[in-house]
């Protein structure tokens, strides 16, 4: 098959974006939050819907929605003490129920599943740029997230500002699935985030090592789920997670034989 410059484009896209999830992946896993990504990638569903109905940005549409969830959840966090998990699903089927609502019918699936095979350039340059600095975003604030996950009033004894640390968190959080849900589709989000990390866990031996074999494996799926979608013709979307699952099992075998 030969390269092109738009299966270039794509590989790109999918490899800077996976790479940012993935890397988050490794704190929802530390954090067992496992299951927010997925809840929050519903919640950016009534903002695909707009964007489709008004024709502007998907990204844009996601974004603004997950920025008010994202503060919404945070606020009520503190105020209602209730777990961070029943918040998001709160949330979660009301966005879910809105989105499927008011998302035209022949839009939904690419809603759902996601395609990057019509990002224009200017899309495409934005996505790398905001995965590589979300990427930043982490690696600055790793030691201070790893602190707060092992120990709240640890982290808070050495002056680490737990509230402002956990929104922190849960915008980079939101920016990772609003760039992911273009590649993967708000129904498979929560899984390019988990799946790479959830393999890493597996036979990583320290913080640095499962950080760095989670990124890994989300590139290298996300590279190789682009050649094949473009090699027969199909969603980059699914095809990246069935690698990825593929790879979870392997390394679960791994696991069992160290």
């Amino acid at each position: 098959m030969n390269i092109t410059i738009e299966m270039i484009q794509m590989m790109l896209v999918a490899i800077s974006i996976a790479a940012a999830a993935s890397l988050l992946g490794s704190f929802a896993i530390l954090k067992r939050m496992a299951l927010v990504g997925d809840a929050l990638s519903h919640v950016a569903l009534p903002g695909l819907a707009l964007a489709l109905i008004f024709n502007f940005s998907p990204f844009l549409g996601a974004m603004v929605f997950l920025i008010a969830a994202t503060l919404g959840i945070w606020f009520l966090e503190y105020q209602s003490r209730l777990p961070i998990e029943t918040i998001v699903g709160v949330f979660f089927a009301a966005s879910l129920a809105l989105g499927t609502l008011i998302t035209p019918n022949h839009e939904l699936l690419e809603a759902l599943l996601g395609n990057i095979t019509n990002l224009s350039q200017n899309e495409a340059l934005a996505s790398i740029i905001l995965s590589l600095f979300l990427i930043v975003l982490l690696i600055m604030f790793r030691k201070k997230l790893a602190l707060n996950m092992v120990s709240q009033e640890m982290a808070q004894s050495i002056g680490i500002k737990n509230k402002r640390l956990e929104l922190i968190y849960l915008l980079i959080f939101a920016l990772a699935v609003a760039l992911g849900i273009k590649f993967v589709g708000a129904l498979l989000m929560g899984s390019l985030v988990i799946i790479p990390a959830a393999s890493a866990k597996n036979i990583a031996k320290s913080l640095r090592s499962f950080m760095s074999i989670s990124v890994i494996f989300g590139v290298f799926s996300s590279a190789l789920g682009v050649y094949v979608s473009y090699l027969y013709n199909l969603p980059p979307g699914p095809i990246f997670i069935l690698i990825s699952t593929a790879i979870f099992i392997i390394s679960l075998i791994a696991r069992k034989f160290k």
